[in-house]
């Protein structure tokens, strides 16, 4: 069988707001400091970034800044990110550059997810179809027009498949309507340091809450509340046959629990 080799969770930032937006019908009045994560998955035949964080420019940008994320407040606060957040500073740290990247996989293109393509040109992007003819209605206000616009060089997909040698993508839609998580074929070890099989969630599970509650997230596409609970249930079902770690997208209490960068899941 194979597997993936190592896993880094990369905070790409932090951003505040009201816990409803992660748990549907829950928390309001009660804001939440999330992380922002973006992994890079090295496998034996290449490495694999899962999401890309916001685009730098828009936070720095007092101007666009405020064209960008003022419609959002108060509910959501812009995020929060420094220099050091951006993608090619972590590869730099392992002395790599955007280049070495051989695969980006959006799991969805809000803005949170999506932004960070702008410091990786050239690189292979792969989106699912459903997602992107979403984004081409406008009728979701996470995503931003700009972000996708080099979509006609993307490899657009359709459904599950194999994306490298232990990594799998997982249809898991409903917060958006062509949300994708992935199943990471981690080598097994028990002991000191364990490990084995990781599912990314994305935000199909913003927070711990939703999988072990089989709570919605606040925003699901169309309201379709339902699409978005069955999309938790079946990655809870795909991490007991393969005895797997969920990992929740924006929960800090559980990224805390996560190897800090440099260190590595594998």
């Amino acid at each position: 069988m194979a597997h993936a080799l190592k896993v880094w969770p990369l905070l790409t930032g932090t951003i505040r707001y009201e816990k409803t937006v992660s748990t549907r019908g829950r928390g309001h009045g009660t804001f939440i400091n999330a992380p922002i994560l973006a992994y890079l998955i090295e496998t034996s035949n290449g490495r694999i970034l899962y999401d890309a964080g916001c685009d730098y420019r828009k936070l720095v940008d007092p101007a666009l800044c405020a064209r960008y994320f003022d419609p959002m407040r108060p509910q959501v606060e812009p995020p929060q990110m420094h220099e050091g957040q951006r993608i090619p500073s972590y590869l730099a740290c392992l002395g790599l550059r955007p280049s070495d990247i051989d695969l980006v996989f959006i799991g969805h293109l809000h803005f949170d997810h999506a932004g960070g393509l702008c410091d990786l040109p050239g690189c292979e992007v792969h989106v699912q179809a459903d997602e992107l003819a979403a984004a081409r209605t406008g009728a979701d206000g996470g995503v931003f027009t700009d972000e996708w616009a080099n979509a006609d060089q993307w490899r657009i997909k359709t459904g599950e498949y194999p994306v490298a040698p232990g990594v799998h993508a997982i249809a898991s839609p409903g917060h958006t309507a062509g949300h994708m998580s992935l199943f990471i074929e981690l080598q097994k070890r028990e002991g000191p340091g364990k490990s084995g099989p990781v599912v990314l969630c994305g935000d199909a599970a913003d927070l711990s809450e939703n999988l072990e509650e089989e709570i919605a997230p606040g925003y699901c596409w169309q309201n379709d509340d339902a699409l978005a609970l069955a999309s938790i249930r079946k990655l809870k079902a795909l991490a007991r046959r393969e005895d797997a770690e969920l990992w929740p997208n924006h929960d800090m209490d559980f990224f805390r629990r996560l190897p800090s960068f440099p260190e590595w899941r594998g």
